[in-house]
């Protein structure tokens, strides 16, 4: 039997942030023909821009020109939508007007899933801005008194994925997850993000690791690549698994 096509939202702090860390999940999602939705807070114009920033003459409005291109180009070929705020960085902030759109984002969009970042990273208070105001948006739009156009959500899964100094973050791996068969899909998606390109080699190396630690805890042998990520809320179910 077919599986059921579900809805995954990925909460996005910086236009970067989906495709390092969670390209892999994106594109396997698509891949099974569920609906994938990117909602970006902030296309990192003033903080994860390095790489444009060094080009003689560039100015704010061609850097945030082109990493609403890299990262529209990156979605489309990961299989995703993209709703950008423009909310600006380092550092992020959140109003009242955007804190309702994001809940406007969820309601429309009725996620089964949501990725997102840890709750503190100490490099980038952005990140832990994004977790805060999508745990924070989730339960208005839980909420049946909040009245809307759209419906209140359910409950759905909040996973995070895996920052980039996991150490420093108090990141523990609960989900290894085998993104072997669309590897090539996240790299041709990471080799769009011109601006932080020193990166991709970085996630690359990351995503083998992963892929031989997945190996080392039952996974397959055929796996060679793989995304860590965190489970917020329990699982349900009937099995010792």
């Amino acid at each position: 039997m077919a599986s059921e096509k579900k809805s995954v939202v990925v909460f996005s702090a910086h236009s970067g942030d989906f495709v390092w860390r969670a390209g892999g999940a994106i594109a396997t999602a698509a891949q099974r023909g569920d609906d994938v939705h990117v909602i970006c807070l902030s296309f990192g114009e003033r903080g994860e821009s390095q790489g444009l920033w060094r080009q003689e003459g560039m100015t704010m409005e061609k850097v945030l020109q082109k990493r609403r291109e890299e990262a529209t180009n990156a979605a489309e070929i990961l299989g995703a939508s993209t709703d950008f705020l423009d909310l600006g960085d380092y550092p992020l902030h959140v109003d009242d007007e955007a804190f309702n759109r994001v809940v406007d984002l969820l309601r429309a969009y009725q996620p089964h899933t949501i990725l997102t970042h840890v709750a503190n990273d100490p490099y980038n208070r952005d990140h832990n801005m994004a977790h805060e105001t999508l745990l924070r948006a989730r339960m208005v739009a839980q909420a049946m008194g909040h009245q809307t156009e759209n419906p209140p959500i359910g409950a759905p899964q909040v996973l995070m994925f895996e920052p980039h100094q996991p150490e420093m973050c108090g990141f523990s791996v609960d989900l290894l997850l085998d993104i072997t068969e669309v590897f090539d899909t996240k790299r041709r998606a990471m080799e769009c993000m011109g601006a932080q390109s020193h990166l991709i080699e970085y996630y690359t190396d990351l995503a083998v690791r992963r892929g031989v630690q997945a190996v080392r805890n039952g996974g397959p042998k055929s796996i060679t690549h793989a995304e860590a990520h965190a489970r917020l809320f329990p699982v349900v179910g009937r099995e010792l698994v």
